[in-house]
């Protein structure tokens, strides 16, 4: 028996998983704030346009275990089969930024492939390198008024 396959709209689907769903994050505080840990999402907002396991187009852009970049995008094709749908492209610790962000920008440039979160996409590699720099190390800044300065050279 061939498997059916239903055509569903995004729109529809949202409407119906918007209040409930596994990825759905609520937040009291801040004026009841929803967010979404959705690894489709590229800006953790629980909204239709970043919602990833709606929309048959998605990106995602996390960081890997090694210090690179996993770039995940999904397949327009056969919804009923999610896993089957994601494509992960691993960016090594080594591989220059900019080359990253050439490849999220081509990912979301063919056949006008959600051209739409290109922004969000390059902003999130941006973070996602920014957090996997080492922090530099901050001497302890000196008092700046001579007097401040005198007690705490006594305190030590």
């Amino acid at each position: 028996m061939a498997a059916e396959r239903t055509n569903v709209s995004n729109d529809l689907i949202w409407q119906i998983v918007r209040n409930q769903n596994a990825y759905l994050v609520r937040r009291n505080t801040g004026g009841g704030s929803q967010f979404s840990r959705d690894p489709l999402n590229l800006v953790n907002k629980h909204s239709f346009k970043y919602a990833g396991f709606v929309n048959n187009k998605a990106i995602g852009v996390q960081a890997a275990e090694n210090g690179g970049v996993n770039v995940i995008t999904k397949k327009p094709g056969n919804p009923q089969q999610p896993r089957q749908t994601e494509v992960t492209v691993n960016y090594g610790p080594k591989t220059s930024t900019r080359k990253i962000y050439k490849g999220v920008a081509a990912k979301t440039a063919v056949n006008g492939y959600r051209a739409d979160i290109r922004e969000e996409a390059v902003a999130r590699v941006s973070a996602v390198r920014r957090s996997q720099k080492p922090k530099k190390d901050t001497p302890a800044r000196q008092p700046r008024s001579v007097k401040a300065r005198r007690a705490a050279e006594k305190d030590e």
